[in-house]
């Protein structure tokens, strides 16, 4: 009950009074964490359990891989389901392991155990294409949603569908599916108007914005996808316009209103609208204070999780880590990589630049450690908890090539797998 209510600390004192544990107090307590985002500690528990000899039921094996999805790291991964009873019948836990292994950028292991199921459901189907989807594989998604029969699809399979083509750029394949849906949801017509916007057809996404408007009560989310992309296209004058309407009709997001905010200094930043990038950050202050989310990635090394903040100096070898920094930022530029200062979103302090600022990315530093580790690794891997900003991308893509190192990264909307061809999975619709 107080892990429901985010109340951990009473729930972690209550845990620590029981004198003898059982499957079901480590099964609630591990649930528990995994509610609140907090996989590490499940993990941390599930080794506790295996010291007491406790045994391991279905309900701990789904919240354990559920911690594993929250983690996204294949390793991770792989070393749990090792340890775990599995059964080849039980759906529950297969559909669990293919949003895992989706979410880990594995997409082999999560095909091979839907390919496993003799009857798959259509939950099963919606957890593959989502799969699919993340991993920027738009057209093998398409052929699942057609194998399932139109009786049977339903919101959370068009949805899947849709995004699935939004993420590959697929923009003709989700207007046909779209105009075959006979009764739209709210987060359909979302995912057609991310779709649209992703691809700079603007006018066509607020037409459907309008024509949702007619009968509906506006939604933020809408307004957040288009923002979003016209960041990405450098559409200052529609940003404004969005961004002024979400300030109107959503008063009280502000969380979402900062981000629109963050999002719109990002597009003055790189038009050069200086002043401009001014005024919206002190307004954003005055009405929200200072409080942003701060980036943070967690990467694998020798078994261990680690974990980094933006400009991160806590970790013991932190200095090490800096200086592979300033090794990577010099073979990026000689490499013909110049540092994008639109991505940066408030005044360089006295001792900063643009570079030192735009290496201090908590993805950046995870990539360092790793290749501070002996031997230098040929496979990285990396999960975020904010979307990767354009310099991030660009960046990666290319150590990617110079360092003939396969990264994964997972931010908050998809994975990218950056190949040693210096190609992104995402083909840059992200």
């Amino acid at each position: 009950m107080f892990m429901k209510f985010d109340e951990i600390e009473i729930a972690k004192y209550l845990f620590s009074q029981i004198k003898q544990h059982s499957s079901y107090t480590y099964g609630v307590m591990i649930n528990g964490y995994k509610i609140n985002q907090e996989p590490q500690k499940c993990l941390s528990l599930f080794e506790q359990m295996k010291k007491e000899n406790i045994t391991i039921d279905e309900s701990i094996s789904l919240s354990l891989i559920g911690a594993c999805s929250q983690i996204g790291i294949r390793s991770i991964c792989q070393n749990i389901v090792r340890q775990i009873p599995l059964s080849q019948s039980n759906i529950y836990l297969n559909t669990a392991l293919i949003d895992m292994w989706g979410k880990s950028g594995d997409i082999n292991q999560a095909k091979q155990i839907f390919q496993s199921i003799s009857q798959p459901g259509l939950v099963t189907y919606t957890s593959m294409m989502n799969a699919y989807a993340r991993n920027g594989m738009g057209y093998e998604a398409i052929d699942l949603y057609n194998k399932i029969h139109e009786n049977i699809r339903d919101r959370v399979s068009h949805i899947c569908v849709l995004n699935a083509c939004s993420h590959s750029g697929l923009i003709d394949q989700a207007r046909m599916i779209f105009n075959k849906i006979d009764k739209t949801s709210v987060e359909i017509v979302t995912a057609m108007i991310d779709c649209l916007s992703r691809m700079g057809m603007f006018d066509q996404a607020e037409k459907l914005v309008d024509d949702y408007e007619k009968s509906n009560l506006p939604n933020l989310i809408m307004y957040t996808a288009m923002l979003s992309a016209a960041r990405n296209y450098r559409h200052v004058a529609l940003s404004e316009k969005l961004y002024n309407r979400m300030r109107l009709l959503f008063p009280d997001e502000k969380s979402h209103l900062i981000s629109a905010s963050i999002l719109l200094s990002n597009i003055y930043s790189s038009l050069g609208y200086n002043q401009e990038v001014k005024e919206i950050r002190l307004e954003r202050i005055k009405q929200f204070g200072k409080n942003i989310t701060v980036g943070v990635a967690w990467t694998e090394v020798n078994g261990q999780v680690v974990r980094f903040q933006a400009h991160d100096r806590s970790h013991p070898q932190s200095d090490e880590m800096y200086a592979e920094l300033v090794r990577l930022s010099n073979e990026l530029k000689e490499h013909g990589h110049e540092y994008d200062s639109s991505w940066i979103t408030r005044p360089l302090k006295n001792e900063e630049t643009i570079e030192s600022v735009l290496c201090g990315h908590c993805e950046k530093l995870a990539i360092a450690f790793n290749f501070i580790q002996y031997p230098r690794p040929s496979f990285i891997q990396i999960t975020k908890n904010l979307r990767v900003c354009g310099d991030c991308h660009r960046a990666t893509k290319l150590i990617a090539k110079i360092r003939q190192c396969e990264i994964i990264v997972r931010d908050a909307n998809r994975i990218h797998h950056f190949h040693t061809s210096g190609q992104c999975s995402c083909q840059d619709h992200f």
